[in-house]
């Protein structure tokens, strides 16, 4: 079953990137109910092992686009964040103080940060894309406006797939001009 996970992660993250166009200048938000991924409800069965699947699988693709990520934990971290030095540093988010643990935080989470270089954890943000792999609730750190992406695979294991990126809002009136004519 891990072999599919892996490649069914990679299809998604590769179908967003298509329809996104995702950058070294965006931060994709990942959230993922592992228990979800194997048929068991959110937070009752997470699996090490269908996180390091998924893992492999996004930050392969990172190294490729060169996007900047971030791990969404479980409620009982509030929905805070793992994601590199690197990116907090860049994008000015402050740090949190907490070691998310399996039972608090998520097993993705938890996953995420032994396995990056240098993990942080930051309370909020607000991405240009997210991934949410089982009903994990990803939409309050996007952008303001969100636009729904339906992905070609929808499920990832058993966990339902949902996706989205943002734009800028439009602004102003019935005289707004929103393309530059050249």
């Amino acid at each position: 079953m891990t072999t599919t996970i892996y490649e069914q992660t990679k299809q998604v993250v590769q179908s967003l990137i298509q329809v996104s166009g995702l950058h070294e200048k965006h931060l994709l938000v990942i959230g993922v109910s592992t228990s979800e991924v194997i048929g068991k409800q959110i937070g009752t069965g997470g699996s090490d092992q269908v996180a390091a699947e998924i893992f492999s699988a996004v930050r392969e693709l990172q190294e490729e686009y060169a996007f900047q990520l971030a791990f969404q934990c479980c409620e009982h971290l509030n929905r805070a964040l793992v994601m590199e030095r690197s990116t907090q540093e860049r994008t000015h988010y402050p740090e949190v103080s907490v070691i998310p643990v399996p039972q608090a935080g998520g097993a993705m989470a938890s996953y995420a940060f032994h396995h990056l270089q240098d993990p942080v954890l930051v309370e909020a943000v607000q991405a240009d894309a997210a991934i949410d792999i089982g009903d994990t609730l990803i939409g309050m750190h996007l952008k303001p406006v969100a636009v729904p992406i339906r992905p070609t695979q929808r499920t990832i294991g058993e966990a339902r797939v949902t996706m989205a990126i943002t734009r800028p809002k439009l602004i102003g009136g019935a005289r707004a001009v929103y393309v530059l004519e050249r």
